[in-house]
Formats: structure tokens, sequence, C-alpha cells
């Protein structure tokens, strides 16, 4: 079993045992010594409750969990362990959690004291609330003072916390059913995950106006406590009852399947020289090069892009991270003679300051920068007649919080990280939930601005939360880590085509879901579990993305797009289960051929097929 996993994820480590609770019509997922999925006659209610602890760069401090007791009775359930966090200077956090439940109610409580002083970023409850059927409807707040806000979950992605001082929420679930849930303990108050593709709204201890990271002091102790009420009306909506097979059907656009970029960086240049044929292989029409003079790089990086460029033929944009350190039309000018020193020859430049690669919290102030307008102005002087793209190097929460002047840029661009808070495989895959919301947010933002996406994978390549990304070098599913098994693996393919199904709506012009080399590559390295150049499962999709792009985009709409996504152009339907257990699909017509993506195998043409975990097809109809 050890190598289908490492087939399907990259990695032969499982994930964390779940255990599920139920008591009469709620039921709940326990996992870690937090819950998950709590859902009442099968409508979610709240996608989480964790308690949680960050270490002062915002990475997740493991919990080591003991003495844990569960009792299951008629009607309900009580659990209780031990929970230490270490932080990285060895200093502890002790917490004894308890959790009950009932058939319309859990609580969930925490008693904590640290051993020695605790330097965190956050200690204490998140709870996430879904989207799905949430996003825009109708919600109560009950703020610390007693006083109820009656408002609207944000429909296009806030940038800031939509709601603060939380003592209470109370939402709809389905029709007839509301759930209510206490945050006790400390001061509560929400952000947006989707900024960061999580599918979720999160509400959590201490406002983030706070200063961070702060100490827990040695021997301090204290005390939070999370309960959820549900009520049901008699006409309350029925029980949810898994379908037996997915439905899917195709529906035409105006738009066309963007153009494949794939990315370059000055670290992995004689890998990618080696790699070059593997760029016709995946139809890649737009190299995205990566120039940090702040990190060292220089007129070798360069000179190494113009070789790939004049070797590929392909068209180059240059990802550029102004440092912002000497007058503008200085700077900019001296990088303008070093490319074109180097040889090499731009299509596209994309510039964004340095400093705007780290993020910005809500209360925090902003760090000295130029004005975008002076950046754009400058490159427009020192590069002439090149399409200049703004937007962010790091990710759509940055482009949320500091608004590039759509006018004075010819295309707007960031990426995604779908690690950044947690890493298991359903989260990750859930992300996509909330992709759909960040790609409908820019579009409100920038309306028909020529748009790009990337470079975006599993993998975290920079970090702008905390000093650096993650080292992970037993490559476990690990927030914020530096490399990810399941690019790798099936995993990584199906990842890579739900990605693209979800943001080709949007009508971008070019999206990069891969580096040439490296952990974020096309390829395998040395010492990965796959032959070294070996192309990866990801890059048989890309190879067909690639084969598709400029043409007709037909939406594939399916009847369970949290388990089965697509997309279509003529008579090519691709189809990624994004799930980790098998699918049944039923076509609007019989196929002529089915192939399996990243086998090339061909399958039994079938209206009804069975996507195995993760797996990808084309099907021709």
């Amino acid at each position: 079993m050890s190598r289908e996993m490492l087939r399907l994820c990259g990695t032969a480590e499982r994930e964390p045992e779940t255990r599920t609770l139920v008591a009469g019509d709620l039921r709940v997922e326990l996992q870690n010594g937090n819950l998950a999925g709590l859902r009442f006659r099968g409508h979610e209610v709240l996608r989480g409750i964790s308690f949680l602890v960050r270490d002062r760069d915002w990475g997740t401090c493991t919990a080591l969990i003991t003495d844990l007791a569960i009792a299951e009775q008629d009607g309900g359930f009580t659990l209780r362990y031990h929970a230490r966090f270490t932080a990285p200077s060895g200093a502890n956090l002790d917490c004894k959690a308890t959790i009950s439940g009932t058939s319309d109610s859990v609580t969930f409580s925490a008693d904590c004291i640290s051993n020695a002083d605790f330097e965190t970023a956050r200690a204490g409850f998140v709870v996430l609330h879904p989207i799905v059927g949430v996003a825009g409807e109708p919600v109560g707040i009950r703020h610390g003072d007693g006083r109820v806000e009656h408002a609207r979950w944000p429909k296009e992605i806030e940038p800031w916390q939509p709601f603060k001082d939380i003592a209470a929420i109370t939402h709809h679930v389905a029709r007839g059913i509301v759930a209510t849930t206490e945050f006790q303990g400390d001061v509560f108050e929400m952000e947006d995950q989707r900024n960061w593709t999580d599918a979720s709204y999160k509400t959590y201890v201490r406002p983030l106006a706070l200063p961070w990271p702060y100490l827990v002091t040695k021997g301090t102790a204290f005390t939070q406590q999370i309960s959820v009420q549900i009520r049901a009306e008699k006409d309350a909506a029925p029980a949810v009852a898994d379908s037996d097979a997915i439905a899917v059907r195709l529906v035409p656009t105006g738009d066309r399947l963007p153009a494949i970029g794939i990315g370059l960086r000055p670290e992995c240049l004689g890998e990618e020289l080696a790699s070059l044929p593997l760029l016709q292989t995946v139809g890649a029409e737009h190299l995205l090069a990566h120039f940090d003079p702040g990190a060292g790089h220089g007129i070798d990086a360069l000179e190494g892009y113009a070789a790939i460029a004049a070797r590929s033929g392909l068209k180059v944009t240059l990802e550029l991270a102004v440092p912002c350190v000497r007058p503008l039309a200085e700077e900019m000018g001296a990088y303008a003679a070093l490319v074109h020193q180097a040889g090499l020859r731009l299509d596209t430049l994309f510039v964004c300051p340095s400093v705007d690669r780290q993020s910005t919290p809500p209360g925090s102030a902003w760090p000295p920068c130029p004005e975008l307008a002076d950046v754009y102005a400058a490159a427009r002087e020192a590069f002439p007649g090149i399409r200049l793209g703004g937007g962010m190097m790091s990710y759509f929460t940055e482009l949320n919080r500091k608004r590039v002047p759509a006018d004075l840029i010819d295309y707007v661009s960031h990426a995604t990280c779908p690690i950044v808070h947690a890493a298991d495989d359903l989260s990750v895959m859930q992300t996509f939930e909330a992709l759909r919301h960040v790609v409908d947010t820019v579009r409100a933002i920038y309306g028909d601005k020529p748009y790009r996406i990337g470079p975006s994978t599993i993998a975290m390549r920079q970090n702008p939360y905390g000093s650096a990304t993650k080292q992970n070098p037993a490559g476990s599913r690990l927030p914020m880590a530096e490399r990810d098994p399941r690019h790798n693996g099936q995993f990584g393919a199906a990842f890579a085509l739900a990605y693209a199904a979800t943001v080709a709506p949007a009508g971008l012009e070019m999206l990069t879901l891969s580096t040439l080399s490296g952990p974020f590559g096309l390829s395998a390295g040395a010492g990965e579990p796959m032959a070294s150049g070996e192309l990866r499962p990801l890059g048989k999709v890309l190879a067909r993305l690639g084969a598709l792009s400029r043409r007709p985009l037909h939406v594939v709409e399916t009847s369970r797009p949290d388990a089965v996504v697509g997309l279509a152009s003529g008579e090519h339907l691709l189809l990624a289960n994004i799930k980790s257990s098998s699918q049944h699909v039923v076509l609007p017509m019989k196929p002529s051929r089915v192939f399996d993506i990243v086998t090339e195998e061909e399958i039994p043409a079938k209206q009804r097929l069975a996507l195995p975990p993760y797996g990808c097809v084309e099907i021709v109809l």
C-alpha cells in the first residue's frame, strides 16, 4: 500500500487517522485532537474547530497528544486529552482539552499553561465556516457588548476583517436549520480566508491589530471555549444523501483557454538547460523568468535565460523584484542595461516592489515603498515598447490588500499557494472552492484587463507571512513548505488540471503551474522518488492543456464540483477526480475514446466512467 501511496501522493507517509464521532443527527471528524466536517443531517455546519499554535513566523507547532480518552453513549460523546505544543525555542505550551457532543450541540474547551516564555503569532481557537451556500448570505454577529449586527457574509473577497469583536455567530445552514457558534475566553475576529484560497471564513483569537509575535509568559494560564448549538424547524431541509453518480454538462463560453507558461529560476539554470525538450512536450508558449537582485541575481541569470529563450524560441517575461533602494530611473535603467548586455529579448516585463512581497496584516504599518505610479513610469522609460505587468509577485492576498492602478499597466498578475494554513490532502483540494471566488474578485476589481496567474504550485516558493518558507526534508504534508511531495504524484496532476479548470472561465491570457526544473518543476530531480529527469504526472496534464491552449472553452458543470471538475474544448473533455476515493461519472453522451492522461493508456469508452482516486482523463466526445 505504501507503493500506491507513493504513486498517488509522492510520499508513503499516511495522513493522521480520522475518527468519526456521531450523536443522533450530528456527525464530526476527529483528527489530531481537532474537529473537522461538522455536519447536521448531512449538511455542513462548520468546516472545522481547532486549537492551533503558530510560531513567530506563522508556522504550525504540531501538537503531541497523550492521554486521549473517548466515551460514546446513546445521544452523545465526550473526549479528553492532553496536548503539548513546542516552540522552536523549546518552550512548551500544555493544554487540557475537552470535547463533548449531543445530537444538536458541540462544545470544545482548552485549559492552557506554559512552562517557559512561549513566543507565538497566535495560540488559541480557530473556527472555520464554509463558503459554499454561505457566501453573500445573511449572518448575525453578536459582539462583546451584547449588540447584534445583522449583516451578510462577504460575497467578493474582503481584504480586511469583515467582522471584529465577535462573541457569537448565527448563520443559516440549510432551509430551516440555523447554527449559533459562541466564542469565549478572548477577543475573536474574522478574516476572509478565501484570500489564501482556503475555502472558509476563519474566526480566530487575538486581533491582528495587536502586536505579534507575542509572549505567553511562563506560568500564565488561560482558558478558551467554543460551543455550537443547532436548531432545526419542522420544515427543515431533508437530510443530504450521497449521489450514486456525478452528472456532467458542457456549457459553451466566449472565452479561450489560456497559454501555458513555465517558470524559470536562476538556481536551476543548469537543470533547465538540460530539460529544454520538455518545453515542447508540454506545449509551453511563454517563459516566466524570475529575477531578484536582492537575492543576488545578476548578469549570469539573465544570460542563462537568454540561452534558454534562444534555444526554445519561446517568449519571455522577466519577473523583476524591484529593490527600490536607489532613484527609480537609475535603478530601472541599470536593469535594462543588464538585460541588453545579456542579450535577453523580452516580450513582457512584470515589476513588483520587493517590499510588497511581504504581507502587511490589518492594523500593521505599511513599509516604505515608492508610489506604484512612479515604479511603473520608470519601468516604461527603461523598457520602452514592452508590455508592462503589475500586481503581486506573491499571492492574491497581497494584491487584494494593495490594489495596483489598473490604468497604468497592460496586465495584472498574481499567484496562489494552497498550503499557507493547512496542508492535508482534503484542505488542498478544497482550495478550488475559494479559487473560483479569487478570479471572480479580480475580475470585479480589474474588469476585462488582461489577466495572468502564476507560478502557482502546491509548495510555497516564497513566504510573505514570515522570514522563510519551511524546510521539508522528510517530505511531509507541511504548511508553508518549500517543497511538497504531492507535486511528484498523481495528486499533483489532479491539482494542476483542477486548477486550470477552475480559473479558465476568468479568461486568462496565461497560466503558469510549474517551473521547468527544481522542486516546482516539470521533471524530477536527483534524490526524488521518481527517476531524475522523468516527466512528473502534472507534466502530462500540462501537455494536454498546452495542446488545447487558445482554443474555445467550454465550462464543465458537474453535480459534485467538490469531487470532479473539468474543462472542455471542441470534442475534448478533461476531467479530474479531486477526491481520495473513486468517483462514478455519467457523461452527456457516449464517448468515442477515453484516455488516462498520466499513463496515456486507453480506457474502455463508456458513458458511465469510474475515475480512480486523483484520476485525470481525456474524453473524446
